[in-house]
């Protein structure tokens, strides 16, 4: 099933079943859209992504940073990262995408894609710091992007373009019953970043 074309409506589940995701569209104009990616871009403290994979460290192309209301620890790909405080442009946000989404969020895992040939594979967020169940909120600057899920039994597609500015949110039982991930794609050649506000349940 593709949702290239189709006008969005939040109220619509893009799931079919096991899940919700619902699709808000651009929540940013593009002047708005346009400040906060250059805010980003040069005020975040970026760093190069690490994983550990079949016992050797993998660094990748991509850059992450992590911020939160707290110094929360948080630990996936095996490697633990530790939150850094809301700069104003993360506040302000967060702030736009919790009266949006209906939802309260106290971290956020940033991603900046230097090109389209940067992506990210089939994952689900399920790591044990996040709370069960609990909505994910991803906004998205720059480059517009396919986004894609796969259902993990039935292994049926659903795809989105995630345009500059917008608000996707997953919720519900999505990430124990589907993956999803960034396509690489020659064809961009432009940065997007990526935000994916959430909730750690705090120990």
């Amino acid at each position: 099933m593709k949702l290239f074309e189709e006008p969005f409506n939040p109220d619509k589940n893009l799931l079919p079943y096991d899940g919700i995701v619902q699709y808000y569209g651009k929540i940013f104009n593009d002047n708005e859209s346009n400040h906060f990616y250059n805010s980003l871009v040069n005020e975040i403290e970026w760093e190069h992504d690490k994983a550990i994979m079949f016992g050797k460290e993998i660094i990748t192309k991509r850059k992450v940073a992590w911020y939160a209301e707290k110094p929360f620890s948080y630990t996936y790909s095996k490697v633990t990262k530790y939150a850094k405080p809301w700069t104003n442009a993360l506040q302000n946000i967060k702030e736009e995408v919790e009266g949006k989404s209906g939802e309260t969020y106290n971290s956020c895992l940033l991603n900046l894609y230097h090109s389209g040939e940067e992506g990210m594979a089939w994952h689900s967020d399920g790591e044990k710091d996040l709370k069960k169940n609990g909505a994910i909120a991803s906004v998205s600057f720059g480059a517009e992007r396919k986004f894609a899920f796969k259902h993990k039994d039935s292994k049926e597609k659903v795809e989105v373009w995630l345009e500059n500015g917008s608000l996707l949110v997953m919720k519900g039982t999505t990430q124990s019953h589907w993956l999803h991930r960034l396509p690489p794609t020659k064809k961009i050649h432009s940065p997007r970043v990526n935000l994916t506000f959430r909730t750690i349940v705090d120990q």
